[in-house]
Parts: C-alpha cells; sequence; structure tokens
C-alpha cells in the first residue's frame, strides 16, 4: 500500500506561466518504483481587498529498468475580490521506454487551461526519442526529440477560435547535484510550429532545491516563456514565474 504523506504549507510568490517542467520531477531511482510529491498552498486575506489563493501540485510516478510512468496535476487560481490574476490548469501523462542505455522512447498526453492567457483547452499529442548524452549520475545531460498534435480552443471572450497545428518539441535538460543536499535541474524548450517555424513557443524553467531533511527541501524556480503568437494581442508574448517553497517528497 502507498501512503501519500502531503506537506501543505508551501511558501510561494509567483508571476504567471503556461509550463509544467517534467525534467524538474523525474526522480531517478530504480530501486524504489513508486515516487512522488505533493503540495497544498491555500490563503484567503482580508484587508482592502479580498485575496484569495489556492495552488496545488501534485506528481506520482513508477519506475523500473524498462518502463517509466509519469502522472503530474498542476491547479493554480489567484483572484482578487472578483478578478482572477491567475486561474489555469494542467493534467499531463508521460511514458518511456528504454531502447538502450542511451536512448528512450517518449510518448505523452496533456490537457490543459489558462484563462489569462485565454486558453479555454489546450490538448497536446506528441511522441519521440529522448537521448542521455552523459553517464554521469551526478552530472545528467538530456535532448529530446519529439513531434506532437496541438488541439487549441480559445477561452469565450474569443468565440469560435479554435486550432490545429502541428508541432516539434526539441529540449535539452542537465541536472546538476554538485553535494548531496543541492540540486539544480533545468530545462529549455523550442516549439515551432512545421509548417511555419515563425510561429514558434519557447520556454526555460530552472529549479535549484536545498535540501533540509531528508524528505524536506527548499525550492527555488524560475519559469520563463516566450509565445511568439500567442491566443490574442492582449495576451502578453513574454511571461515569466518565480516561487520559492517548501517540498515534501515521498
Amino acid at each position: 500500500m502507498i501512503y501519500i504523506r502531503i506537506f501543505i504549507f508551501l511558501v510561494s510568490f509567483s508571476c504567471f506561466s503556461q509550463v509544467v517542467n517534467i525534467e524538474t520531477l523525474r526522480k531517478p531511482n530504480d530501486s524504489v518504483k513508486w515516487t512522488g510529491s505533493v503540495s497544498l498552498d491555500v490563503s484567503l486575506i482580508k484587508n482592502t481587498n479580498d485575496i484569495f489563493r489556492i495552488a496545488n501540485k501534485a506528481h506520482i510516478q513508477y519506475n523500473t529498468t524498462i518502463n517509466f510512468w509519469l502522472f503530474v496535476n498542476d491547479l493554480n487560481l489567484q483572484k482578487i475580490e472578483e478578478n482572477s490574476l491567475v486561474n489555469r490548469g494542467t493534467q499531463h501523462l508521460r511514458y518511456n521506454r528504454r531502447i538502450s542505455d542511451k536512448v528512450k522512447w517518449e510518448a505523452f498526453v496533456q490537457g490543459q487551461y489558462d484563462a489569462i492567457s485565454e486558453i479555454g483547452f489546450r490538448g497536446l499529442i506528441g511522441t519521440g526519442p529522448r537521448f542521455k548524452l552523459s553517464k554521469n549520475d551526478n552530472y545528467r545531460f538530456y535532448l529530446g526529440t519529439l513531434i506532437m498534435y496541438e488541439y487549441e480552443k480559445a477561452s469565450s471572450a474569443i468565440p469560435d477560435r479554435i486550432q490545429q497545428d502541428v508541432r516539434g518539441s526539441a529540449y535539452l535538460s542537465f541536472s546538476l547535484y554538485p553535494t548531496e543536499t543541492i540540486s539544480i535541474i533545468s530545462t529549455s524548450y523550442y516549439q515551432p510550429r512545421i509548417d511555419a517555424f515563425n510561429d514558434f513557443r519557447f520556454s526555460s524553467n530552472t529549479s535549484m532545491l536545498f535540501k533540509i531533511l531528508e524528505d524536506l527541501a527548499f525550492k527555488v524556480n524560475f519559469n520563463f516563456f516566450h509565445d511568439a503568437f500567442p491566443v490574442s494581442s492582449a495576451v502578453p508574448e513574454t511571461q515569466f514565474e518565480l516561487t520559492n517553497g517548501l517540498l515534501y517528497t515521498f
């Protein structure tokens, strides 16, 4: 039986993001098949305004020498009075199968919504190879080259806008473990439309974890996101997010 231990006091400061960086969630451990983490942040503030925030991030993975499964759930809602500053959610399921010591084959499906970016629903499905560029367990480098189908429906603010595209998704990732208590994980994604390379998305995520206890760490995370053609002109092309918090894993 799996006991999920929840740490519910997550301290964070965020601006904006649309990206869930899967690389920060992979926990390489072939001896333990089931791993995961859960965080929950709830805030209610009353002053000159009514401020409400709830954020939930959870992931669980199953890992063997051949197969790897990962599920991610990421929800974030922030409101001042009746105005939403952030209202987004993402669910992501990914499968890897080992082909050799250096190559794995990946497949994933993802669904998300983002009210601020006027995305009513965006669905993704993709597949492709993942290459391990380094054998050192303390310094890991990976390259992924995938192709994905995207279905995107705008929010109700932009009625009847539906877009279907095929995009490439190339990413470079590294994980550094300079000491037993410090981890640095960074991934950069480039996702152009296959039929129009000037329509691209670029994102970069960097996380630093400082181990406090055996299963508890302090985390600093920076997300950068650029969309050359967002859903509407009212949505900024460039967005970013900075978070600091505590992460409890099991």
